[in-house]
């Protein structure tokens, strides 16, 4: 039976493993904060590497590429307890570029690597229906499938070479921010017009106008409700990721750049713990609107 190990419980990661749990694998966890545990019946590992000598496969969920290089490669980091032919799948969302040395550098201890970020916020991890995207061997990837289908509705391989499921999360990640940048203005738009918020929704949603960002965190903007299926700080990392990428491959991103700065203004104001669609606040502060009041 294959041994499956999880380093990282944050709101993704906690939700991912349970998920696991709940389609009847063993499992052994990790997290810099034991308590994030207490709820989930698995074995708490003392450390990664304690964890890797307990696993033939080690899904990580953390917050960004140094996070990744300690768990995976710091002095008690997985990889010193991993054995030969072991695999680490990254679901973390990283550096594109630093993905290509972290695989590398794991082939060195005899350990595959895949880097699969996700994406479908929180709801889609408590669900099951995260979209994985996936870089690496696919003989890699088929060892990892059956696992990551207790916590995925779609898993699509992009391409055997090392960061190309990060590149196309920063695909994903320009459609996220641009998407729930429209949705921002337009329901400014509808609200300067004094109509009734949720039947414009209803009415745009179904057609071509329609998108993820306004039917899930439209009504969230609405109801002003700021609980984070993804944070402002965690969208700012990756929109850099993004920006990097971009700048490296000479490719514009005005759109991006643009919302990069609003939500940067946002983080400035201490909000950076609120929900990503808290986004139509900045545009609120400029245009002297608010969802649900009266022009200041």
């Amino acid at each position: 039976m294959t041994r499956v190990g999880f380093v990282g419980l944050g709101t993704m990661g906690h939700a991912m493993a349970a998920n696991l749990l709940m389609a009847g694998n063993s499992l052994t966890v990790w997290n810099r904060t034991p308590e994030k545990a207490v709820d989930l019946v698995c074995e708490v590992a003392a450390d990664p590497v304690a964890l890797g000598k307990k696993s033939d496969i080690v899904f990580v969920c953390v917050s960004d590429t140094p996070d990744v290089e300690e768990v995976v490669f710091g002095e008690k980091g997985v990889i010193h307890g991993l054995e030969d032919g072991a695999l680490v799948v990254d679901h973390s969302t990283i550096s594109p570029v630093a993905t290509k040395r972290l695989a590398a550098r794991a082939a060195e201890s005899g350990v595959a690597w895949l880097d699969a970020p996700v994406s479908g916020g929180a709801e889609g991890a408590q669900n099951g229906t995260l979209a994985v995207m996936v870089g690496g061997p696919a003989e890699a990837l088929d060892r990892a499938r059956p696992y990551m289908g207790a916590y995925s509705k779609t898993i699509t391989h992009i391409g055997e070479e090392p960061g190309s499921g990060q590149m196309a999360k920063a695909v994903n990640q320009v459609l996220v921010v641009l998407n729930e940048l429209a949705a921002s203005e337009a329901l400014l738009l509808a609200q300067a017009a004094g109509l009734d918020l949720h039947s414009t929704v209803a009415a745009v949603e179904g057609g071509a106008a329609g998108s993820w960002m306004l039917s899930n965190r439209g009504p969230q903007m609405i109801a002003r409700d700021w609980r984070p299926g993804f944070t402002i700080d965690l969208q700012l990392k990756d929109l850099r990721i993004v920006l990097d990428a971009a700048d490296e491959l000479g490719v514009p991103l005005p759109g991006v750049s643009l919302t990069f700065q609003l939500y940067r203004a946002l983080q400035a104001q201490g909000l950076g713990s609120e929900g990503n669609h808290a986004l139509v606040k900045a545009l609120e502060q400029l245009a002297g609107i608010e969802l649900g009041g009266e022009r200041k």
